[in-house]
């Protein structure tokens, strides 16, 4: 009697895509086609069994026909959820919203226009399972194809969030994303509408890490940012990071009252010591009380903004905590490989 040495096999991660629409006329049947091959349990670089269970597109009212080729495609694959906003929101709001129509494991996030490759779906998740991370983006080795200022200013403005702000996390912030479903979908049923997408999946995301992969061309297609979007793009991120910039308000009234002190100490040592009371009369008074006054407003209004973020974090939906499944017992817990084929 013999006995055949057999290995369980190791059930496949699976996983929703979400891909906003705004201009997807020309891109969405390519894009559709690369992750066909996916939709069938695949192995990603490091050995691990996934599959994309369905590929939710979010009809955002673009200017282009863009809803009857999701139309056509719904009819081609089953694979495809539509998902119709009653107007245009942005990119943030119907990434949420195909977020907490999701059912995976994970949430994929990626853009319509092919800038994005899907195959490298495999890499975040692997990077996910090897860091024990909830939340990975995309880290491009390559500049995006945007044109040298607009990267640019995405660049800066980005430093200026993680240096100011201290918003440490914005440096990593990308559309292409991988998150733990269940995370995905709190945050899309807890942010507020003027919420930051990235921020927000801070608010409650574990491990933040990140993948790297390589942007590609637009395949053509006009990006649906312009200077006013991308303005009230980055306005939304810096409100949603949180009351430091309300703060920065009463450092600069604190700084205002030093200075003012010093001039008290100037004008102290110059009547004492320099006998030079007559020269100093005039503008320094005018000066400390200016600098007093100034310095105590806006360090009363620094307090009084501490107050505002309060109420603001709230309106924007911020949760004083989230409660999860055990970490061991859900995707992050299954790490293993395909078992080899002997």
């Amino acid at each position: 009697m013999t006995t055949e040495n057999t290995r369980p096999s190791v059930q496949p991660h699976r996983i929703s895509v979400v891909v906003p629409v705004y201009q997807g006329e020309r891109t969405l049947d390519a894009l559709i086609e690369e992750i066909r091959p996916l939709t069938t349990t695949t192995t990603t670089p490091g050995g691990r069994p996934m599959v994309v269970e369905e590929v939710l597109l979010v009809f955002d009212h673009g200017p282009d026909d863009s809803a009857a080729v999701i139309r056509a495609l719904a009819k081609q694959h089953e694979f495809i959820r539509p998902i119709w906003l009653s107007r245009n929101f942005g990119q943030h709001p119907a990434t949420l919203a195909g977020m907490a129509s999701s059912g995976g494991e994970w949430v994929v996030t990626m853009d319509e226009d092919g800038q994005h490759d899907p195959a490298d779906i495999g890499g975040l998740l692997d990077t996910a399972l090897d860091q024990q991370a909830t939340l990975v983006y995309a880290q491009p080795v390559n500049p995006a194809p945007h044109g040298a200022l607009r990267n640019a200013a995405s660049k800066s403005s980005k430093w200026l969030t993680t240096k100011i702000l201290s918003s440490e996390n914005s440096v990593k912030y990308q559309s292409f994303r991988l998150v733990l479903g269940e995370v995905g979908r709190s945050v899309a049923a807890y942010a507020g509408s003027e919420a930051y997408l990235d921020v927000a999946l801070g608010w409650i995301a574990g491990e933040v890490t990140t993948s790297p992969v390589r942007l590609r061309d637009e395949r053509g297609r006009a990006s649906g940012y312009h200077l006013r979007s991308l303005l009230s793009h980055f306005w939304r991120m810096v409100l949603s990071s949180g009351t430091k910039g309300l703060r920065m308000v009463s450092l600069i009234g604190f700084l205002f009252a030093v200075c003012g002190l010093a001039i008290v100490l100037y004008v102290l040592v110059s009547y004492l010591f320099f006998d030079a009371g007559a020269e100093v009369r005039g503008w320094a008074s005018t000066m400390i009380v200016m600098l007093f006054g100034f310095g105590a407003v806006l360090f009363s209004l620094g307090v009084i903004a501490e107050y505002v973020g309060v109420a603001v974090k709230t309106a924007m939906g911020k949760p004083p905590y989230l409660i999860v499944s055990d970490p061991a017992a859900g995707p992050l817990g299954r790490r293993d490989r395909t078992p080899a084929t002997e």
